[in-house]
């Protein structure tokens, strides 16, 4: 398995459970109105659900993996801009951080070397 498989990988793992996660859990309720967004829980559950999904599909069609990775990174720079909104520490803003750069970073190697 190449490196950018196994990234993918985690990446589909992740966004699969915090899919899930953001759909089922009281915290995440809580969380979204400390953010002050309470009506996009569902809809970024839902999104992270369709990017894991397209990023495992990708493997099969490869410009679906390109078009979650962008989704996913996009979706997580919403989430940065949201915690540096909210006066959020580097240490709770740190996740969507890392998941911003890492889709951003698949998505480059994903245009690179398979299309």
């Amino acid at each position: 398995m190449h490196m950018i498989d196994g990234l993918i990988w985690f990446c589909c793992f992740s966004f699969f459970f915090y899919g899930l996660t953001c759909l089922s859990s009281k915290l995440m309720v809580l969380e979204f109105k400390r953010y002050g967004i309470p009506q996009y829980r569902k809809l970024t559950g839902w999104l992270q659900l369709a990017g894991a999904c397209g990023m495992l599909l990708g493997f099969w069609i490869p410009y679906l993996q390109i078009l979650s990775a962008i989704g996913l990174s996009v979706l997580m720079l919403f989430g940065i801009i949201t915690r540096l909104l909210i006066k959020d520490s580097l240490a709770k803003t740190f996740p969507a951080l890392f998941y911003c750069l890492l889709n951003g970073y698949l998505c480059y190697e994903l245009i690179r070397t398979r299309l």
